[in-house]
C-alpha cells in the first residue's frame, strides 16, 4: 500500500526535525518543514514498544525532486498525484485521508488547515518550548 514517509523521532529531535530527516532518508528529497496537518493517536500499536503512538503527520515542502530511495525501507517511492492518491484502493486509510486534507489546503488555504509552531521562552532561564496551534487572527496575535 501508499504510504508517506515516516518514522520515529530521535530523543531531543523535534517534530519538524524528524520529518525532515525521515523524508531525506527513505526518499532523498530535501524539505522543509511547514506544519503539522494532522495527529493519529493509536493504542496497543504493536510497533510503539508497549506504549501509546501518537503518529504526527506533517506537511512539507520539497526543495529537490530527485529520488534516491532507501530500499532497505521502501519497496517503491516516486511522486503521486494527490487526486489518484485520495482515491486509489492501494493506499492506507490515513494516507488517502491526508491526500484529502492536501488537495483541501491547496484548493481552499492551508491557514485553513495547518497547524503552525510557534517558539516561546520558558519560564527557565535560556529554554525555549514549541507551540503547535492553528493560527490566531493578527488581531488576537498582537493583544495586550
Amino acid at each position: 500500500a501508499w504510504k508517506f514517509p515516516g518514522g520515529l523521532s530521535n530523543p531531543g529531535e523535534d517534530i519538524g526535525d524528524t520529518a525532515v530527516r525521515e523524508v531525506f532518508e527513505e526518499t532523498g528529497i530535501k524539505s522543509e518543514f511547514k506544519s503539522i496537518l494532522s495527529i493519529r493517536q493509536q493504542h496497543e500499536h504493536p510497533g510503539a514498544f508497549g506504549k501509546s503512538d501518537m503518529y504526527i503527520i506533517c506537511r512539507m515542502e520539497p526543495s529537490s525532486f530527485h529520488i534516491s530511495f532507501c530500499q532497505h525501507e521502501c519497496l517503491r517511492c516516486e511522486w503521486m498525484d494527490l487526486e489518484e492518491l485520495a482515491r486509489t484502493e492501494n493506499a492506507t486509510p490515513i494516507t488517502s485521508n491526508v491526500a484529502k486534507l492536501l488537495l483541501f489546503g491547496y484548493r481552499e488555504g492551508f491557514d485553513r488547515i495547518d497547524i503552525t509552531m510557534r517558539e516561546f521562552p520558558a519560564v527557565y532561564t535560556g529554554l525555549f518550548y514549541k507551540l503547535y496551534h492553528r493560527e490566531l487572527p493578527e488581531s488576537y496575535r498582537n493583544m495586550t
